[in-house]
């Protein structure tokens, strides 16, 4: 361990004495738990997607999660690496970068079951709004912490507007679901920089109003929300997913035994949880909810004696996005929401998603490392 002594002044060495080892333990725990879901889904996905000329083997969705895996995780290992001052200089390049491409989608996007999110690459297909999200809260928070500085800038109105533009941009695609966590995430960001409660008041008055114009002008938002309201319409994708749930009851029908799963739609990504509830029981989805719950709670934790403004609502701006997406997801698969199209976070299958976890949660480790040793204030003590 001589390369790894505390006095090591390597970037590795000073990785591995402040990175929040907890917090990657669980991280990675989270991934080797989302390889195994997507074993148990891919054999439904081959199944689906083969036809015609068309066919791929059994583990086709695994092999390649597998190779998502070996990708992301040295992203986010990466940019974990990255002093604050880097990571908040990427994360506003990526800003600029991803919001153009998102500008570029409706000219050069893909349409996928309706919508029109994806730029097609070279065997691969990229969202956007997936990588522009943990970038958006890093800036965010930049914008919002220079108020701390001087409170005569213009930061709140600036990164509302900022906001206002992603989220008109996503409608267009129609990506509510994502318009609505970009919204939940810089609205909880605001108050936490201080914003009057009366304001957050009428901007969740102006929300609810918006979602209700949507529901009288968009065929798209009607439905889902009839579909889960009333019952009424194609419902065919939640009750596939609620009779996985019934089928595994507590402990599961066992690895490889689930056969619900094979009349669920899109099961290797958006339902893969009720995948999870059929193979491995009522149980095993509980524990997983914990494991996103104790991410969460772990991040929130190390910020109670935070110092730092930008730290402190970049931190926990990329905290409640993670938990919050993995909330919606589950909460979608057990018939509480309505579908989103949302994946559950280093779960489901998906390059464009994990990728854009892998350096999401980089930046939030990056962010959170600290020396244990110092015993000085938590900000002196940070790495930069």
């Amino acid at each position: 361990m001589k390369h790894l002594s505390r006095n090591d002044r390597t970037l590795v060495g000073r990785w591995f004495w402040t990175i929040d080892k907890p917090l990657l333990a669980l991280v990675l725990l989270l991934i080797g738990l989302g390889i195994v879901a997507v074993a148990a889904a891919s054999p439904v996905a081959a199944h689906r997607y083969s036809g015609g000329s068309v066919h791929v083997g059994e583990l086709f969705y695994l092999k390649r999660q597998i190779l998502w895996v070996l990708a992301g995780v040295p992203v986010m290992l990466a940019t974990s690496m990255l002093p604050v001052v880097w990571a908040k200089r990427v994360a506003i390049g990526g800003t600029v970068v991803f919001l153009l491409l998102l500008f570029a989608v409706p000219f050069v996007g893909a349409e996928v079951n309706g919508a029109v999110r994806w730029v097609n690459l070279p065997g691969f297909q990229l969202q956007p709004s997936e990588f522009l999200k943990p970038m958006f809260i890093v800036t965010t928070a930049w914008l919002l912490a220079a108020r701390f500085d001087d409170a005569s800038l213009p930061t709140m109105p600036l990164s509302f507007g900022l906001l206002v533009v992603i989220a008109g941009l996503l409608v267009k695609q129609p990506d509510f679901g994502q318009t609505a966590l970009f919204a939940a995430v810089w609205l909880t960001q605001a108050t936490l920089a201080g914003m009057s409660i009366l304001v957050v008041g009428g901007l969740a008055c102006l929300a609810v109003g918006g979602l209700g114009v949507a529901y009288l002008t968009s065929t798209h938002v009607a439905e889902r929300i009839d579909h889960f309201v009333k019952g009424t319409g194609d419902t065919y994708q939640i009750d596939r997913a609620l009779d996985c749930f019934k089928a595994g009851g507590l402990f599961g029908a066992g690895p490889g035994e689930g056969q619900m799963k094979f009349r669920l739609p899109e099961a290797q990504t958006d339902y893969i949880f009720s995948v999870i509830g059929e193979e491995f029981g009522a149980i095993a989805c509980f524990m997983l909810a914990v494991l996103y719950l104790a991410i969460v709670v772990r991040v929130l934790l190390q910020l109670l004696d935070e110092e730092e403004p930008f730290v402190f609502l970049a931190a926990g701006g990329l905290a409640i996005q993670f938990g919050l997406q993995a909330a919606i997801n589950m909460a979608v698969n057990l018939a509480l929401l309505p579908s989103k199209g949302m994946t559950l976070p280093f779960v489901s299958h998906g390059g464009s998603s994990f990728l854009a976890l892998s350096l999401g949660m980089g930046l939030l480790l990056a962010l959170t490392r600290r020396n244990p040793y110092l015993k000085a204030s938590p900000y002196a003590a940070r790495v930069t």
